[in-house]
C-alpha cells in the first residue's frame, strides 16, 4: 500500500493450484443482495454441496494479506445460520471472534449471515483502514473479500462462485472473470481476497498498453472525478513503468478509484488496486499525487506478485505469520515508484531528492534501531504498527542505496532494477522463494558485499550512509545546516495510531506546560479534530509565530483534560539537504548517467 494519510503495503495473497483436485472439491457458489441496502449490512449466502466430517468450521479472517494490521472480520457478523437440503436449520455455535462451528456439516446446503459495512460501522480499537474496508450506500458499493465472505475449513484452497445481485443501472469493477451466466469466478478463496470489487454509479475508461488491458473505474460523489480524466493523467506513468519492467507480467490491471470525503491511501492486489481518495477538483497536484500513489500500487505486479516467498504464497488467514521481506514489498515498490518516474523524466532530479528528503524526515520520527526486518517481523504488533509507516520510508531509502552499491559494484552496468527483473522471471506468481534463504539467494546473484549490506541496513538498524552513496553520484548531502535564524518552533509533533491522532516527540517546555506524549488529540482551540478535518485545521500551525497559544483537549487515562501551550522560538535548522555537484569527477558522472537510466 501507499502512503497518505495512512500507510501501508503488499497484495492479497496468491493463487493456488486447485485445478486438478476440482472436481473432489464441494461445490461452493456465494450470493450477495446488495439491493437490500437499508442497514448497512451485506447479506450473505454460501450454497455448499459435499462438504465432510472436518469441514466443520467456517472462518472469517483475522486479517488479510498486505494490511498487516488485526482484523477480525467476524466482530461485524450477526444472524449466522446454516440449513440442510429441506430448509431446517442446524445448530451452529460461535467459538471465537472468526469461527462458528458447524455440528453436522454433511448435511449442510445452504450457510446465511449478515456482515456490517467496516466503514460506517464504529469500533473500540482495530479500526480498519478504509481501502480494506467494505462500504453499502444507495448509489454504491465496495467489497474487499474478507471483509464479506469466509471459507469453511479445508477448502481456503478450492475454487468458487460469486453472484451479485445489484441494481440493473450499477456498473462493476474488478479484476474477476464473470462466466456465460453472469457468476465471477475464483480459483480459492485467497483469489477473492485478492479482488476488491467496486459497484455502483461508476464511470470507466479502458485502453489497451502493449498487450494489457487496463481499466479504470470510478466512484466520485458528485461526479468531480472521472475516469477517462485519469487515465489521461495515467499515460505518461504507464510508459515509464513499461520502460522500467520491460514488459507487463499481467494481461489485464484494473484501477479502482473512490473519491468522496476522506484521503486514505491505496491497496494493491494481483491484477488490481484500490484507492480512496477526498472528491476534489483534478488539479494538476492532485492528478500528479494520484500517478504516484498509483505508480506504487502497480509496480506491485512484479513483487510480491513475481516475486515472493512461500509465507505470501500460502496465506493463513486465521494465524497470519509475518514474513521479513517486507523491505522488498514495500520499500523497494516505493523506491522503483519514485525511479521509474525520474527515468521516464515525469520528475525531475531536484523533485527526486526532494522525495528523498521528505523520506528522511519521517525516518526521523522513527526509533532509529527498529530494523526492517524487526519492522516485517512485528508488523501485526501494536509495538511494529507504530513503526509501519517506515516501510514506505527508510524501506525505499534502504533499496535506493543498495542500487547504488550495486552499480557501483558492477561499473554501473547492473542495478537493483536489473537484478529484480532478473529475479521476476525466475519466480513467478507460482513459484516462491524460501523465507529464510533470500537475503543469501540475492547475494549469490549479485556480490558478496551485498550481504554486509543487508546485514548491516536491513537485518540491523545501522545509520545509512547516504552522504556517503550519494556522494557516488557526484550528489552531495548534509544532514543538518543550522542558519542562525530564529523560528517558530511548536515542541510537538502529531501521530496516528489506530485511528487516533495523538502527539508525540512532546519537548521539555511544552511537557512543563502539562501536555504528555501519547495525548489523544480531542479538540484544538475549541474546534473538535476529526480525521475529516485534521489536515486543515492542523495545517494552520504552519502560520503559528512565537509566543501564539493554542488550547488543546486531549484524551488522557479515559479523561479529558485542557491544556494550553505557547509556541516556542528556535534557531533555524535545515536538515536533509541535497545538492547537485557541478564539479563531479568523470568517475561520479559516469555511475549517475548510468543511474539515471534503464540500462
Amino acid at each position: 500500500m501507499k502512503k497518505i494519510t495512512v500507510a501501508l503495503g503488499l497484495f492479497a495473497a496468491l493463487a493456488f493450484s486447485p485445478a486438478a483436485m476440482a472436481a473432489k472439491n464441494p461445490e461452493l457458489t456465494y450470493q450477495v443482495n446488495l439491493n437490500d441496502r437499508t442497514d448497512d449490512r451485506f447479506k450473505v449466502t454460501l450454497n455448499v454441496k459435499g462438504l465432510k466430517a472436518d469441514n466443520n468450521i467456517y472462518q472469517f479472517a483475522s486479517t488479510a494479506p498486505g494490511t498487516y494490521q488485526t482484523m477480525d472480520i467476524g466482530r461485524f457478523v450477526s444472524a449466522f445460520k446454516a440449513f440442510d437440503k429441506k430448509g431446517r436449520e442446524l445448530e451452529v455455535k460461535q467459538i471465537s471472534t472468526n469461527q462458528w462451528q458447524l455440528s453436522k456439516p454433511e448435511k449442510v446446503r445452504k450457510i446465511t449471515y449478515q456482515v456490517a459495512e467496516t466503514w460506517d460501522t464504529k469500533v473500540d480499537k482495530n479500526m480498519i483502514y478504509r481501502m480494506c474496508g467494505t462500504s453499502l450506500e444507495q448509489d454504491h458499493a465496495l467489497i474487499n473479500g474478507q471483509g464479506v465472505f469466509g471459507y469453511v475449513k479445508g477448502l481456503q484452497a478450492a475454487p468458487l462462485k460469486v453472484k451479485l445481485d445489484y441494481p440493473q443501472e450499477w456498473l462493476i469493477g474488478t479484476a474477476l472473470k464473470p462466466d456465460t451466466k453472469g457468476y465471477y469466478t475464483a480459483d480459492n478463496y485467497d483469489q477473492i481476497v485478492d479482488s476488491p470489487i467496486l459497484l455502483g454509479n461508476l464511470t470507466k475508461a479502458e485502453t489497451k498498453y502493449k498487450g494489457t488491458t487496463i481499466d479504470i473505474y470510478t466512484y466520485s460523489k458528485t461526479g468531480m472525478v472521472k475516469s477517462e480524466d485519469l487515465m489521461a493523467n495515467m499515460t505518461a506513468m504507464l510508459g515509464a513503468a513499461n520502460a522500467f519492467v520491460v514488459n507487463f507480467p499481467v494481461d489485464r490491471y484494473t484501477f479502482l478509484y473512490h473519491f468522496e470525503d476522506q484521503d486514505w491511501g491505496a491497496w494493491e492486489h494481483s491484477y488490481s488496486s484500490e484507492y480512496v481518495f477526498k472528491e476534489a477538483p483534478l488539479t494538476p497536484e492532485f492528478a500528479s499525487r494520484i500517478t504516484d500513489v498509483a505508480a506504487h500500487e502497480f509496480f506491485h505486479i512484479i513483487t510480491p506478485l513475481n516475486i515472493h516467498s512461500e509465507i505470501i504464497e500460502r496465506f493463513n488467514f486465521e494465524t497470519p505469520t509475518p514474513s521479513q521481506h517486507l523491505w522488498l514489498y514495500e520499500g523497494t515498490t516505493e523506491w522503483a515508484s519514485d525511479m521509474m518516474q525520474l527515468r521516464g523524466r515525469l520528475i525531475d532530479l531536484p523533485t527526486y531528492l526532494g522525495d528523498l528528503r521528505e523520506k528522511l524526515y519521517f525516518d526521523d520520527r522513527m526509533d532509529k534501531n527498529y530494523s526492517l526486518q524487526k519492522l516485517s517481523l512485528t508488523s501485526y504488533t501494536p509495538e511494529g504498527q507504530k513503526q509501519y509507516g517506515n516501510i514506505y520510508n527508510r524501506g525505499a531509502l534502504t533499496a535506493a542505496l543498495l542500487d547504488i552499491r550495486l552499480l557501483e559494484l558492477s561499473g554501473g552496468k547492473r542495478g537493483l532494477r536489473e537484478v529484480i527483473n532478473e529475479l521476476s522471471k525466475e519466480y513467478g506468481p507460482k513459484k516462491a522463494f524460501p523465507e529464510n534463504k533470500f537475503f543469501d539467494l540475492f547475494t549469490a546473484k549479485t556480490y558478496p558485499e551485498i550481504g554486509d549490506f543487508f546485514n548491516r541496513y536491513v537485518k540491523n538498524a545501522e545509520p545509512l550512509p547516504v552522504e556517503e552513496y550519494y556522494g557516488k553520484l557526484g550528489i552531495s548531502y548534509k544532514p543538518s545546516v543550522k542558519t542562525g535564524k530564529k523560528v517558530p518552533a511548536l515542541g510537538y509533533d502529531f501521530g496516528f495510531e489506530d485511528g487516533k491522532l495523538m502527539f508525540t516527540k512532546v519537548s521539555d517546555e511544552i511537557l512543563k506546560a502539562g501536555l504528555k506524549d501519547g495525548d489523544v488529540l480531542v479538540a484544538k482551540d475549541g474546534v473538535n479534530i476529526t480525521l475529516q478535518n485534521a489536515q486543515q485545521e492542523l495545517g494552520k500551525l504552519m502560520a503559528a509565530k512565537p509566543g501564539d497559544t493554542h488550547t488543546y483537549t486531549v484524551l488522557r487515562n479515559g479523561k479529558e483534560v485542557q491544556v494550553k501551550t505557547t509556541v516556542l522560538e528556535k534557531e533555524e535548522e535545515k536538515k536533509h539537504l541535497f545538492e547537485i555537484n557541478e564539479q563531479a569527477t568523470p568517475q561520479q558522472l559516469a555511475l549517475r548517467n548510468a543511474w539515471m537510466q534503464n540500462l
